[in-house]
């Protein structure tokens, strides 16, 4: 298994360790022993899977009080996924980082708690796996507008499939700074 520490602290590529040959191919996608030697000390306690479509954008979300950390891979297809830091105190609040994962090259995304985060479809269809640290609350889900002119994410995409929530979502000026992270 490769770490790959990005420009935001928090939120690390994986790389697992795949063994393939003629038959097809065989890889760990989860071992607390082996991730945890890697820095990433997760108990995750829910498993999400979507399917999208090309050019379905979904996020930026997050939650608060109810933070998830999130392990996030692509099983079928490939996605840009997104992380939006949002910790007030962190040296890169409200930076991004972009990084494609798909099937092919088999990469994961962990986000400690505290990013926001999205993804939009790159390939005809995706499907999208993601373990999670705390439980879904929808009471406590929070949106920011995927084209945020603050945020300045850089999208393969002029125009993504949207969830009504998401295409009615604020900018991040217009939410209270209590439902940010300290």
């Amino acid at each position: 298994m490769k770490r790959i520490p990005t420009d935001l602290p928090g939120l690390l590529i994986i790389e697992p360790q795949v063994f393939g040959d003629q038959r097809g191919f065989f890889m760990e996608t989860w071992n607390l022993n082996r991730y945890r030697e890697h820095g990433i000390d997760a108990q995750f306690v829910q498993d999400n899977l979507s399917r999208s479509r090309r050019g379905t954008l979904r996020g930026l979300h997050w939650q608060k009080p109810r933070a998830q950390g999130k392990l996030v891979s692509v099983l079928e297809g490939e996605v840009f996924d997104v992380a939006l830091d949002l910790r007030q105190g962190s040296p890169t609040y409200k930076r991004w980082q972009g990084v494609n994962l798909s099937a092919e090259n088999k990469r994961q995304l962990y986000l400690s708690p505290g990013f926001a985060h999205g993804f939009v479809v790159l390939s005809e269809s995706a499907l999208f796996h993601y373990k999670c640290t705390d439980y879904y609350s929808p009471k406590d889900e929070m949106t920011i507008r995927w084209d945020d002119p603050e945020i300045g994410i850089a999208w393969p995409i002029k125009d993504p499939n949207l969830s009504a929530k998401d295409a009615q979502a604020a900018l991040l000026k217009d939410i209270p700074t209590e439902k940010l992270f300290d």
